[in-house]
């Protein structure tokens, strides 16, 4: 028996100075390359490159997208910061319009129907287009989307022609504004205690203005409350706002300081209140504070526009990004 198994592991010819053969059973494996698998989402989508080329390491991919030149980079975090700015300035008019709306419970059942007459209505309505436009051009221009780039880009246009029309407006029908100014104090005197909005806007140009009702103080004998004829305690009154000085103690407003100021003679009355009118005042401080309001009009129209080429010149940087890759 041990002759024979001998037998089979040398071969017959060999001598016993030769080694036998070894058999070596190694298995090689030839690595295929790994099919690319595409996002489902559409292209441009999402702030990760589109491929398989975050599930595998760059060294066996060939490496990332190349990224955007200096001055494209800076014109994107140029973008970001300035809606991220843009952004907070929206969302804290969104916040002032909401809690005007909350606090005068202007959302409730039995005010909702004249929610479209609130003052406070155009706060939440500017609020909550600046800050989704400015989030938009945030996302946007760090996550490199070009859908996103072109929806600010869009709001930014429209923000322009409105503006401009807007001014085209107001400087064309300047004369005709100032009377629809006075038409409006005429309305806000006769709702004075029924919209607190109004009397609040009122109080605040007879107080800084120093005047009273639009042509004279007389102007608020239209008021029903302050009319002579009224049978309540403010018939032949003025409103705090309205007095030389409405502080008692410099301290505390007395708002009774202008009780019976309208059945006064205007000589004795001009002690008491501003006899002129705020119609005139108005004006007056329209006309030197104009160049405030041109000034500003004029800033924010260059900074738009130089905010939308700033986003074609980045939209378009990306796409030659993106078709040499």
């Amino acid at each position: 028996m041990v002759e024979d198994e001998r037998t089979q592991l040398l071969p017959k010819e060999a001598g016993f100075d030769e080694s036998p053969a070894l058999s070596c059973n190694y298995t090689v494996r030839v690595l295929e390359p790994i099919p690319k698998k595409h996002n489902a989402g559409p292209s441009g989508w999402g702030c990760l490159p589109q491929g398989d080329k975050w599930h595998l390491a760059p060294s066996l991919q060939g490496g990332l997208p190349l990224p955007l030149n200096f001055w494209s980079s800076c014109i994107k975090y140029l973008i970001f910061l300035l809606n991220f700015l843009f952004s907070l300035l929206g969302l804290l008019t969104l916040v002032v319009g909401l809690w005007g709306l909350t606090d005068k419970e202007s959302l409730g059942s039995q005010q909702l129907p004249h929610l479209g007459t609130d003052p406070m209505l155009l706060f939440v309505v500017v609020g909550l287009t600046v800050s989704i436009v400015s989030l938009a051009g945030c996302v946007g221009a760090l996550c490199e989307n070009v859908c996103l780039l072109w929806f600010f880009a869009g709001g930014i246009l429209t923000f322009l022609i409105l503006e401009t029309l807007a001014g085209i407006l107001i400087y064309a029908l300047w004369d005709q504004l100032q009377d629809i100014l006075d038409s409006t104090m005429l309305v806000a005197i006769n709702r004075y205690q029924d919209d607190s909005d109004l009397r609040f806007l009122l109080d605040e140009i007879q107080l800084g203005l120093q005047c009273c009702g639009v042509v004279s103080y007389q102007d608020w004998k239209l008021n029903l409350y302050f009319n002579c004829s009224s049978p309540g305690v403010q018939a032949c009154g003025l409103p705090h706002s309205c007095c030389i000085n409405p502080w008692e103690n410099g301290t505390i407003i007395n708002s009774q300081c202008g009780f019976g100021a309208l059945s006064l003679d205007e000589a004795t009355a001009q002690n008491v209140v501003h006899s002129e009118g705020c119609g005139p005042r108005l004006r007056q401080w329209l006309s030197h504070n104009s160049w405030v309001i041109r000034d500003y009009t004029l800033v924010t129209t260059v900074t738009e526009g130089l905010e939308f080429l700033l986003v074609t010149k980045l939209v378009r940087d990306i796409k030659v990004r993106k078709a040499s890759d």
